[in-house]
């Protein structure tokens, strides 16, 4: 005699401990752990230099200065998180336990795209408090040339332009489900593309013309000084965030959504 065993009672993994569950994974590995490690280590190391050369030079410097270069450090590898995140489960073939335990996919993709953003939270929040102790240093030093000048606005830049890089390294792996390859393309399309559309410009009038609707990493820089200088500035960055960032995303998602897990 067969029997049937019923589910339907027990209740659904809150998904908040989907996000947490994602934000462990972000750190427990090995590669995640010196990835984070390296981060806070070259920002570390290169405002220090910031720091000595300041003060050798004898150089005015304010809080937002520090706070720039750490977010500007970050936002290189930040996105390397955010591909290990969603691509590490289908390169060590562990996604078939994943989904086991929480098969509606979807969500398991939302944590670890909400995991992803926090992680941005919390890098920006270490970018501060670097910021300040670099900045204090500074105040002892040479009180005369050293401000707390930091804008509400160039807070808001700095999560919202990495928040948009971090969600571009997320879409790429969801599109490619692959550690390697979704690294190298990654960097093509945020360090190498834009050289190019750069180098057509100065060839090409035409295609200068088209370029600014195309080139998302440029179509990004006022939001860097947090404004978007009148309604071209808002289709630039629409036209373009649509093609190299929602496109890919919704592929993405289809794929992992739809894709055979083994």
């Amino acid at each position: 005699m067969s029997t049937t065993l019923d589910l339907s009672a027990t209740s659904r993994v809150p998904f908040t401990r989907l996000v947490a569950v994602e934000l462990r994974k972000a750190r427990d590995t090995r590669a995640g752990f010196w990835l984070l490690a390296g981060i806070l280590a070259i920002v570390v190391v290169v405002l220090g230099i910031l720091v000595g050369l300041t003060l050798g030079y004898t150089d005015p410097v304010a809080l937002g200065d520090y706070v720039a270069v750490a977010a500007y450090l970050m936002s290189f590898l930040l996105p390397f998180l955010a591909i290990m995140l969603v691509t590490s489960e289908w390169s060590q073939r562990s996604a078939l336990v994943t989904f086991s335990l929480e098969p509606r996919r979807s969500r398991v993709v939302l944590a670890k795209l909400g995991a992803a953003l926090l992680l941005t939270v919390a890098n920006l929040i270490a970018a501060l408090v670097v910021g300040l102790v670099c900045t204090l240093v500074c105040e002892l030093a040479q009180p005369d040339l050293t401000s707390w000048r930091l804008g509400a606005g160039d807070v808001a830049g700095f999560l919202v332009t990495q928040s948009l890089a971090m969600v571009g390294g997320f879409a790429i792996a969801t599109l490619l489900l692959n550690t390697p390859a979704s690294i190298v393309l990654f960097v093509v399309y945020r360090f190498v593309l834009p050289g190019v559309f750069a180098a057509l410009s100065a060839l090409s009038d035409w295609f200068g013309s088209l370029a600014p609707w195309l080139d998302f990493q440029a179509a990004q820089g006022d939001i860097y000084e947090w404004e978007l200088s009148g309604a071209e500035a808002w289709g630039h960055l629409l036209t373009s965030g649509a093609l190299w960032l929602a496109l890919p995303l919704a592929v993405g998602l289809w794929r992992v959504l739809r894709a055979e897990v083994k």
